[in-house]
């Protein structure tokens, strides 16, 4: 029928098909009536009825009926396209999950992404994968590329954070400016348009990848159909993704502990070089955890110790780092033992910001973790900055951070424990060849000392007490006598309830662990005790400083040089010396091998002076002769002279704990200088004994193919030059330092003057009658220095036959 009007028949054959379908005859008083239903210009219905006639209610009945068919016909067209765009989209599922075989999760991302972009015509779009905790996300794919590195994105600003929670799609037109600028950011690129989809686990109800798509090509925003396809593909594909990336993260943990296995193997291989294991740390947890830099800390008693930095030793002592173990981020995790990770740096309150400022390097993020024993006990901290390909450390890290730390306890321990091992047969050796050579007292000299009559020291000379007196004028066998009768003068004896047998094997032990070079020997420590026997009856230094510190810095003088050698700290290092090996990590070899042959002494049976004090004072006196032989170091003594002139200027304070600390370090110093207090005579004759033992030096140090400084070089050497130097730098400072504290001390000082002068003037002679040898202007004084000595020696012998 190509007419869409109504037609109404009065005379149909019988024999028509319709007459027999609608088993009515069509005669004379009925007619047929045949009605076409319309869509635009399609027919899409026709309806047929036999009758006598249409009223016009019957035909507006008639249009009604018709009305409803298109409407019918209208939804069974759409059904039918819907169908059809299903049975077609299940089609491309199908095929998708079919080529979904990949073991590689990246690579099936790049197919899923493909996937969504076809079907909603997005530009570009990204799959972001929670972490093991479901608060950070990561990134392996954007669009169709897959990233060298995996972006760790951290949920901070709640573009993402509020999927992660509500669990609800979120388009770019209900979403804030700043939000949609963060995944600008993230993209590099402009967004105009956006949808994020968040796919949630069907059994455990998390929020397992987010989808997000990005710049609908042909319109301005993503519809409803465009999250019904996202749907659509995670029913089928969600589950296979989920798996995949299990199974990557248990490939990666693999990996991650056959790593943690060649790290260790790693570590364990430096186990006899605490320096280089650091060093080994610091580079495997950068590659572990792909961090910029690293920082190892050693816990040692209320201090954070650094030595390492980044890989690199520090070049010298000063360059270490210390800091109290409650300070500054390290602090922290040294105090809790919980590990911290700042995404912002900057804005964390413990982060301090003047080393980048000094450096130029900006710290973005850190982890910071502590190195604990298997008895939770924090031996170190370790500290990574800036998370390379990411905007900061993952949880992941963390917990790569808590299993490498177990490794670099195990390993820090042990290197620990071997350097004492090793430490202990080195001290075992060095023990035995001084047990060997320099401990053996006779019996008849302890005895003899232990029971005779305490002198008065004007027994030995009248003028013992005064500063103009050379203690070198004293017989070697009487000095164990002077030291007894200095004890006793000094109340040292009464005050601290010392047994003389004690005392006396005590002086007898520490003068037999001298040996004999030209200068550093017993004869050089009894003039410093006595210089400081001389301080303490001239000046009173009860009166400035504590008795027990007193008595400490007298001990202190007596052995702070036992065992020297006859050469320096820099040639025990170049040498590679016994000494070297066991105290050059701590600086001060020589002084602290001094501290270490003291106390060896101080435990030796019967040679124990403080056995009677308490406890606490016991401690004390031990830390007090450590700090002051230490001060001995004139590289220890150097950094504080800005802060001794301070301190005269400003006026000594006794009751300042820093105050009493400086001025006993100053009053060491000047004890061991003390040679040069004395007259011209001595001044000469010290320095031709000096000079003999850094001549000595400086040959061996040529034997050894190093080149000796020229103090050492006896081809070199111009000692009134050198002897005027070492005034003006070291010792004239000491005693103008010295004499304002205490005016008493000023002729001292004036004496060091006139010696000073009088180099001068062999300086001036020398220039003008050049010699052979600087040695030859020694010989004369040596011959009126010996006939010095034989004078006093036979004074004393009188008066101790009187």
């Amino acid at each position: 029928m190509t007419s869409q009007t109504m037609l109404t028949l009065y005379h149909v054959p019988e024999t028509d098909p319709l007459c027999k379908l609608l088993s009515a005859p069509v005669g004379r008083n009925t007619c047929l009536t045949v009605y076409p239903v319309t869509q635009g210009s399609q027919v899409i219905a026709l309806f047929f009825g036999v009758s006598s006639g249409l009223c016009a209610q019957e035909e507006n009945n008639l249009k009604f009926l018709g009305k409803q068919v298109q409407l019918c016909h209208k939804r069974w067209h759409i059904a039918s396209q819907k169908s059809k765009h299903e049975n077609r989209s299940a089609a491309l599922i199908l095929q998708l999950c079919a080529e979904l075989h990949h073991q590689d999760a990246s690579s099936l991302q790049v197919k899923i992404i493909q996937f969504l972009l076809d079907q909603t015509d997005a530009e570009t779009g990204f799959l972001l994968l929670t972490g093991t905790d479901g608060t950070d996300l990561f990134c392996q794919v954007i669009g169709n590329r897959i990233l060298k590195e995996e972006i760790r994105y951290v949920g901070e600003c709640d573009t993402f954070m509020t999927l992660l929670e509500n669990k609800e799609t979120i388009f770019s037109h209900f979403m804030k400016q700043n939000q949609i600028q963060d995944v600008a950011n993230f993209l590099e690129m402009s967004v105009t348009s956006l949808m994020c989809y968040p796919v949630v686990n069907g059994v455990s109800g998390n929020v397992v990848t987010l989808a997000v798509l990005v710049n609908k090509k042909h319109s301005d925003f993503f519809n409803e159909e465009d999250r019904c396809a996202v749907d659509n593909c995670f029913k089928y594909t969600g589950s296979l993704m989920a798996s995949t990336v299990a199974f990557q993260n248990e490939r990666r943990l693999k990996n991650q502990t056959e790593a943690l296995l060649q790290v260790a193997r790693n570590l364990f291989r430096h186990l006899d070089n605490l320096t280089h294991l650091l060093q080994k740390i610091m580079q495997e947890a950068r590659n572990l955890t792909k961090a910029e830099r690293c920082s190892v800390f050693l816990v040692e008693e209320d201090e954070l110790v650094a030595k390492v930095f980044d890989g690199t030793q520090t070049s010298d002592k000063q360059s270490e780092i210390r800091m109290p173990k409650n300070q500054g981020i390290a602090g922290h995790v040294a105090t809790t033992g919980e590990i911290l990770n700042i995404k912002d740096a900057y804005s964390h309150p413990l982060f301090y910001r003047g080393v980048d400022e000094t450096t130029g390097f900006r710290t973005r993020n850190i982890l910071c973790f502590p190195i604990m024993d298997e008895n939770e006990v924090i031996v170190g901290i370790a500290q990574l900055c800036n998370k390379i390909g990411g905007p900061g450390f993952s949880t992941f890290d963390e917990e790569l951070a808590k299993a490498f730390s177990i490794y670099c306890c195990i390993s820090i321990v042990h290197s620990l424990l071997y350097k004492k091992v090793i430490d202990a047969q080195q001290r075992s050796s060095l023990s035995n060849e001084l047990m060997l050579h320099y401990m053996k007292v006779p019996p008849d000299e302890v005895k003899y000392l232990s029971s005779c009559k305490i002198r008065a020291p004007q027994t030995f000379d009248n003028q013992m007490d005064k500063f103009t007196f050379i203690p070198r004028g004293i017989p070697d066998q009487d000095t164990p006598l002077a030291c007894l009768s200095m004890f006793e003068d000094q109340g040292f004896i009464q005050r601290w309830r010392i047994k003389q047998d004690t005392l006396a094997r005590f002086i007898l032990m520490v003068k037999k662990g001298y040996r004999d070079p030209p200068y550093h020997n017993w004869s050089h420590a009894f003039s410093v005790a006595h210089f400081c026997y001389l301080l303490n009856k001239n000046v009173h230094l009860n009166d400035y400083l504590n008795e027990i510190e007193v008595f400490a810095l007298f001990v202190a003088c007596m052995c702070h040089d036992i065992d020297h050698r006859g050469t320096n700290n820099s040639f025990q290092l170049a040498s590679r010396s016994v000494l070297a090996a066991l105290y050059s990590s701590e600086g001060s070899v020589l002084e602290r091998h001094h501290i270490a042959l003291t106390m060896c002494i101080l435990n030796t049976e019967g040679c124990n002076i403080f056995e009677n004090l308490s406890r606490e004072e016991y401690q004390q006196v031990l830390d007090l002769i450590r700090d002051i032989i230490l001060a001995t170091d004139l590289a220890n003594h150097l950094k504080i002279v800005s802060e001794l002139r301070v301190m005269a200027m400003a006026g000594y304070n006794k009751e300042d704990t820093h105050c009493r600390s400086l001025l006993l370090s100053l009053l060491m110093t000047s004890c061991d200088l003390s040679d040069q207090t004395k007259n011209w005579e001595n001044s000469k004759q010290i320095a031709k004994l000096i000079y003999k033992e850094f001549f000595s030096q400086g040959d061996a140090e040529k034997a050894i193919g190093k080149t000796p400084v020229e103090m050492m070089d006896r081809d070199k050497a111009c000692i009134p030059d050198l002897q005027i130097d070492f005034m003006d730098h070291i010792a004239l400072p000491v005693y103008e330092i010295l004499a304002d504290v205490f005016p008493v001390c000023t002729p001292v000082k004036d004496t060091v003057k006139r010696c000073r002068q009088l180099w001068q003037d062999k300086a001036n002679q020398i220039k003008q009658n050049p010699v052979d040898s600087y040695q030859d202007m020694f010989e004369v004084e040596i011959d009126d220095q010996k006939k010095l000595i034989s004078v006093n020696c036979q004074w004393l012998q009188l008066a101790r036959k009187a």
